[in-house]
């Protein structure tokens, strides 16, 4: 079932499919609800699954202004509540972000959560363990940092083609990067560009509330891939640490940034079984 929900202010486009327990999958930057095509058949087997396009990307709507991650939290509550709460919650990249910011505010809604690699640079040197190695990464950092000045150059600067292929060529792949993807993944990168920019904007994107998030009561799983950047599992460490040893944490071997796409069929049954485990 494909449709559309206006929730705060602003329509929403989204699919539910299957039987089940609820589940919602939360995208990351620049993409949209077609990242998760490879696994939602698999777990429409076991769960009603929603999926679809955060604000500002592909078919949802994008509102003028300055947004901010706590209205993507927002519109996540907004949909598990149409779905049926609580529900369990998956979200990937800036979608977990989401995800944790809404299990912090609004733990009520979730059943589980499950987070793989949240751009939460705003931890790193929050406090626990690790301060040795949050200075070790610095140096790795301040190269991403770099990098990504230089998108946001482009995005400010309305070359939003130029600026999606200095993302992927420069920060999240590697070079050639951009020429290897499909040229309909190109096309949703350019399109949904401005928004990555407005994220941006947005004061608070990389940080979270991890007094607040140490708060929720249920099942988490945590994941990054061996394949990623090191800051990764600073981060995932970081909010293990808030939830005080009650999150699973998990290293993807063999997978990087979209494990449900690079290896879609173990990333679901890893998911399902995870679900499974916290349910009983």
């Amino acid at each position: 079932m494909a449709a559309r929900a206006r929730v705060n202010g602003l329509d929403l486009y989204y699919e539910i499919v299957g039987e089940g327990d609820p589940l919602v999958l939360v995208h990351g930057s620049w993409v949209d609800h077609e990242t998760w095509r490879r696994v939602v058949p698999r777990l429409a087997g076991s769960f009603r699954v929603l999926v679809y396009d955060r604000r500002g990307h592909s078919r949802s709507e994008r509102p003028p202004g300055q947004g901010s991650r706590r209205q993507d939290e927002d519109d996540l509550a907004s949909l598990i509540e149409i779905l049926g709460a609580p529900a369990h919650v998956v979200g990937n990249s800036f979608g977990a972000s989401a995800a944790l910011g809404l299990a912090a505010r609004r733990p009520e809604l979730l059943r589980s959560l499950t987070a793989h690699e949240p751009p939460l640079m705003g931890v790193v040197g929050e406090g626990g363990e690790g301060g040795d190695g949050d200075r070790e990464l610095r140096p790795v950092l301040q190269a991403m940092e770099a990098a990504l000045d230089g998108v946001l150059t482009a995005l400010r600067a309305g070359e939003d083609r130029a600026g999606a292929q200095r993302f992927v060529d420069d920060v999240v792949i590697g070079p050639g990067g951009w020429e290897r993807l499909p040229e309909r993944a190109r096309q949703v990168f350019t399109a949904n560009a401005p928004t990555f920019l407005d994220e941006h904007g947005d004061p608070d994107w990389a940080r979270l509330d991890l007094a607040r998030l140490a708060g929720f009561p249920g099942p988490a799983l945590l994941t990054f891939g061996s394949e990623s950047p090191p800051w990764f599992p600073v981060i995932v460490g970081k909010l293990a640490s808030a939830l005080d040893g009650r999150a699973r944490t998990r290293t993807l071997v063999g997978d990087g940034h979209v494990p449900h796409l690079t290896h879609p069929e173990r990333y679901a049954d890893a998911l399902a079984a995870f679900i499974r485990s916290a349910a009983a």
